[in-house]
């Protein structure tokens, strides 16, 4: 079952829509779940919302897990580059982006003083961190790696697909030498062999996730890189990568 809603997102005067995943069976039982919060929701569950034409096909998973859980997905700007903003904890400059003031840390405290109260507070969810992930692809992959690091008292899993470290990775490897990193943190860091347009930018894919990994088991955390064969930076592969991801993070299994 999914419910569309919309919460005011202050720092861009705007409503914001979420995309929410309820299993079929929770109007008929008193059960609570664990949740799950993943960037660029709109993509999650159906090809008409994904900005793309394709979803990644979250619901069909889920419909047919045997783990019973929430999923929330947060619908990003579609405004211009503000997506890149939104989505990106410190500022950077690219020859296609140029300039962009990374306003990540107002998006983040906006899921967690908002959006998690809300959720919690109006489904019956296990609020607590071990019951609480966050995940996300591309500019959505580099928040989940974010939010792992800088607010692990309040995410302890992290999917980070095809994430785009390399437009801050000096911060964020500092972030992940430096933030209070529980050992029960698990970090699944992936990105595609075809990613990245030339050999250069590939190279850079690899290094910045095992920069992150080294990092993250440096300081006790859990880490399961993969890199995904013929892999390209679009929701059609980033789809084949559900079933990965969610049975590592919530099930410890590949």
């Amino acid at each position: 079952m999914i419910f569309k809603e919309e919460l005011w997102f202050s720092p861009a005067r705007e409503n914001r829509r979420l995309h929410i995943y309820l299993p079929d069976e929770y109007d008929h039982s008193d059960e609570r779940y664990p949740v799950m919060y993943m960037f660029d929701g709109h993509n999650l569950y159906f090809d008409a919302d994904a900005t793309y034409g394709t979803s990644w096909g979250f619901k069909e998973f889920l419909d047919t897990w045997e783990k019973r859980m929430i999923v929330v997905g947060v619908e990003c700007s579609h405004h211009g580059n503000d997506r890149l903003s939104e989505y990106c904890p410190y500022d950077f400059s690219s020859n296609w982006a140029g300039n962009v003031r990374g306003t990540g840390e107002d998006t983040m405290r906006w899921m967690i003083d908002v959006v998690k109260p809300h959720v919690d507070g109006n489904l019956r969810t296990w609020p607590h961190r071990e019951a609480t992930g966050i995940g996300g692809a591309s500019m959505g992959g580099l928040m989940a790696l974010y939010a792992v690091g800088a607010h692990n008292d309040v995410y302890s899993k992290g999917a980070c697909v095809s994430s785009s470290i390399g437009f801050c990775s000096p911060q964020m490897r500092h972030l992940l030498e430096t933030a209070p990193i529980s050992p029960d943190t698990k970090a699944f860091l992936s990105w595609g062999e075809n990613e990245a347009g030339n050999a250069r930018g590939r190279a850079i894919m690899r290094s910045v996730n095992k920069a992150a990994d080294k990092r993250l088991v440096a300081r006790g955390a859990k880490s399961y890189m993969y890199c995904q064969p013929s892999g390209r930076h679009c929701e059609a592969d980033w789809r084949r990568q559900v079933p990965m991801f969610m049975n590592w993070l919530w099930r410890d299994v590949i």
